[in-house]
């Protein structure tokens, strides 16, 4: 046995200390908690730690923080953890049975399969885009469920927004000796301090629009899990509050810078989209590019942190975050894709493979099927009861959609982003208006255009109907009266056609 282990632990790890387990406890170790896997169960205690970031240096902070981490978790995993366990007697003869005071306090939870963890799925190749629409469907719930911060909080003031991300710089300047180091450093200050100039405004629209709420914090890869085919978000952070009181842009940036330093750019950006479209939080991209790179450089100033006791590999992934941090502030020039087609010719399915294959991770969606439901105040599959050409898809109601996806749009350009927008464009002067949008904005201009015969449109019309799962209440009507004015692409816009996956656009 590890004789470095205090003795509370080492008394923990005797065979058959926990019940029902005959041999010794599995030992798992954090920098901030021991983990004890033991059958069915894992048993977290805190380390009796104060750092510049947390403090479990007495037994009642530890007992008050497995308590936070006891509450913080089961608003998303209350299967998962359990209750908070007391340990008596002495750390030499530890015991459950009630004597005198606690000695320790343990966070009880269930255990799961550690291979279902998205790490592992992703190292071994198996992490799938319906993983992340999953995580993203949950995610976007329970931030529309989370507490808000009071008005007068600190949390998510310009301030203590920039505090932080400032912070990262000031601790890795003096660690980088290379020059070539130094001057990325240098140019990723520079875009730090222009780009929080830029987004300052942005961010006090945020908090006093109630996006600042109480998060997970902590939401990269190896903190969520595939159980029984859905993804679930565990282990969120519970020690700081100024680290889980955050926009919630800053939480969706983790998982989604996470997915980028693992090679996954196609799934990044696909997740993106995923729960964007779920919140219709669009004005969160405004944002969303600061505190990726904020993340970013958090993980290069760990990997600087670690070169300095252990030089060599450590020095590598500090220079990879930084040009991670890089790509994300430079994403490179913007393109404005739309779709062209009639109704169930596959614009949605092209736009969707599109996106499934951007490696790029820089382009975010508007469906117009989504968006007009959200204008006019109904759910993604609500029914609007809507006759032909009446309701929400009267012409006047067309005309609103199609200039609040011309305003979407827009926003995300002027914010760096690419934009894809999957709506009919039957109207060449509806194009035209989108093609000097992209003028405007010095952005490539593409579009994807999938065909179908009309026998099939109308299958999958009425196959869409009966499956009742998509935003759009096209009918065989409806289509009819696309093919009367429908207005074709012409040679010049041709020149534009993109192929279906095509991400060079």
């Amino acid at each position: 046995m590890d004789t470095d282990l205090p003795p509370l632990i080492r008394s923990l790890l005797r065979p058959g200390f926990f019940p029902d387990v005959a041999g010794p406890a599995e030992l798992i170790q954090t920098h901030i908690s021991w983990v004890l896997l033991a059958g069915e169960f894992a048993y977290k205690i805190k380390k009796p730690l104060q750092l510049p970031f947390l403090d479990f240096s007495t037994l009642a902070l530890r007992h008050a923080g497995c308590m936070d981490e006891l509450r913080l978790n089961r608003r998303f995993a209350p299967d998962l953890y359990l209750d908070v366990l007391a340990l008596y007697g002495t750390a030499d003869r530890p015991q459950w049975q009630m004597h005198e005071a606690p000695i320790e306090y343990l966070v009880r939870m269930r255990r799961f399969d550690e291979s279902g963890r998205l790490d592992h799925l992703c190292a071994r190749g198996e992490l799938r885009p319906d993983h992340l629409s999953d995580l993203a469907l949950h995610l976007a719930q329970f931030h529309a469920g989370a507490p808000v911060a009071p008005p007068d909080s600190r949390f998510g003031r310009p301030a203590e927004v920039r505090a932080p991300a400032l912070e990262n710089f000031q601790e890795l300047l003096p660690m980088a000796s290379d020059p070539a180091v130094r001057e990325r450093l240098d140019g990723l200050l520079a875009w730090t301090h222009a780009e929080f100039d830029r987004i300052e405004s942005h961010l006090q629209r945020r908090k006093a629009g109630g996006h600042i709420r109480e998060c997970h914090g902590d939401l990269h890869l190896a903190n969520l899990v595939c159980i029984d085919g859905q993804v679930r978000m565990f282990d969120c952070l519970e020690f700081n509050e100024d680290l889980r009181w955050i926009d919630v842009a800053s939480d969706i940036a983790f998982t989604y810078t996470d997915l980028l330093d693992h090679g996954q750019g196609a799934l990044a950006g696909w997740f993106l989209n995923e729960v964007l479209g779920h919140s219709g939080d669009y004005h969160a991209a405004a944002v969303l590019r600061f505190y990726a790179v904020y993340r970013a450089m958090v993980r290069a100033k760990v990997a600087g942190i670690r070169s300095t006791q252990a030089p060599g590999g450590a020095t590598a992934d500090m220079a990879g975050y930084l040009a991670l941090a890089g790509r994300l502030a430079h994403p490179g020039p913007a393109r404005l894709i739309i779709t062209h087609g009639l109704a169930g010719c596959g614009k949605t399915v092209a736009s969707t493979r599109w996106l499934q294959t951007d490696a790029l991770a820089g382009t975010l969606r508007l469906r117009s099927d989504l968006e007009r439901k959200r204008l006019f105040g109904l759910a993604p599959r609500e029914h609007s009861g809507s006759a032909t050409g009446q309701g929400i898809y009267a012409p006047e109601a067309h005309a609103r959609t199609y200039a609040h996806l011309r305003d979407q749009a827009a926003r995300l350009l002027q914010s760096g982003w690419s934009v894809l927008v999957d709506a009919a464009f039957l109207r060449r002067s509806e194009r035209d208006s989108f093609r000097q949008l992209a003028i405007a904005h010095a952005a490539h201009w593409a579009i994807l255009a999938p065909e179908a015969p009309p026998e099939v449109l109308r299958e999958r019309i009425v196959e869409r109907q009966r499956a009742g799962q998509d935003a759009s209440e096209a009918t065989p009507a409806v289509l009819a009266q696309q093919m009367a004015w429908i207005e074709p692409l012409d040679a010049s816009e041709r020149a534009h056609l993109l192929p279906p996956g095509d991400t060079r656009a």
